[in-house]
């Protein structure tokens, strides 16, 4: 790992990162420093993490240190590159940075070309990474830009292995990625709560239709991979002649499930974009 982790933004998903890399010990508290937007965030972020990690506000003198850091999350929402933007050049905040030091990006939309722009002495790498790297069992989207070392890309895969599975893409299919795998764990989470509710609606208790749902998704998936099946295999698996299952589809499809789901990553993809 890099002798020094420097976080701008210490939001959700850069949390959703950290903590586990220091619940293990492949990064240590003392390692990490971290910029938040306003001083109101500081001690939100400093409950979350262990309070030997620093965190500064972005108008505290102080947080310049972070682009002393040997590696740098970049965890700001993607509104917020232009203004981040004008303050590193007026301040110069980048001349304490070394040379072709590593810049893993977690924007949205924001392609390598513009990065580069932006933090002209990096390397610049994109990254995107899904919610389950919290449980370890993330999927992370890479690309990489033309001046990334071996021993960089080594550093970043050491960076996420720990958490996710790492895929090496084109930078072209990233926000169809981002629009399947870190958007699709909000759908899923909706569709769990509405298989509780109508378990509920069914005449089972709340807490045991929830258990039930969440026990439903996560032994469906196991099968899924387990058995390298197709889905429609599955499906067609458990939907006998006229039974239950079959009927449950019907209602499915009558209600347009399946169309609203590829619309909606097809809809996340293209925001992905347009966010760049």
């Amino acid at each position: 790992m890099p002798c020094s982790v420097g976080v701008i933004g210490l939001g959700r998903m850069a949390q959703a990162i950290l903590l586990p890399l220091l619940e293990r010990g492949d990064i240590q508290p003392a390692e990490v420093i971290g910029v938040v937007g306003h001083r109101e965030s500081v001690q939100r972020a400093k409950n979350q993490l262990p309070s030997e990690v620093q965190v500064f506000a972005a108008n505290d003198p102080r947080s310049s240190q972070v682009w002393a850091a040997s590696l740098h999350l970049l965890a700001i929402k993607p509104q917020q590159l232009l203004s981040l933007e004008q303050n590193l050049t007026k301040n110069n905040c980048l001349g304490i940075a070394n040379k072709n030091t590593l810049i893993v990006s977690l924007l949205a939309g924001v392609n390598l070309k513009r990065l580069q722009e932006v933090f002209p002495h990096h390397a610049c790498v994109r990254a995107v990474p899904n919610a389950p790297v919290l449980v370890g069992a993330g999927l992370t989207g890479i690309a990489w830009a033309n001046n990334v070392t071996n021993d960089q890309r080594l550093q970043v895969q050491k960076l996420f292995s720990p958490i996710s599975e790492v895929l090496e893409l084109e930078e072209s299919q990233l926000d169809a990625f981002l629009a399947l795998t870190s958007s699709g764990p909000a759908y899923i989470a909706l569709i769990t709560e509405a298989l509780a509710d109508g378990a509920v609606a069914a005449g089972l208790p709340r807490s045991l239709a929830h258990y039930l749902a969440h026990r439903t998704v996560y032994g469906t998936s196991l099968l899924l991979k387990g058995k390298d099946m197709h889905p429609g295999q599955l499906k067609d698996m458990v939907a006998s002649p006229g039974g239950t299952t079959i009927t449950g589809l019907r209602h499915l499809e009558k209600a347009g499930l399946r169309s609203a789901l590829i619309e909606a990553v097809i809809a996340a993809s293209e925001r992905s974009r347009e966010l760049g």
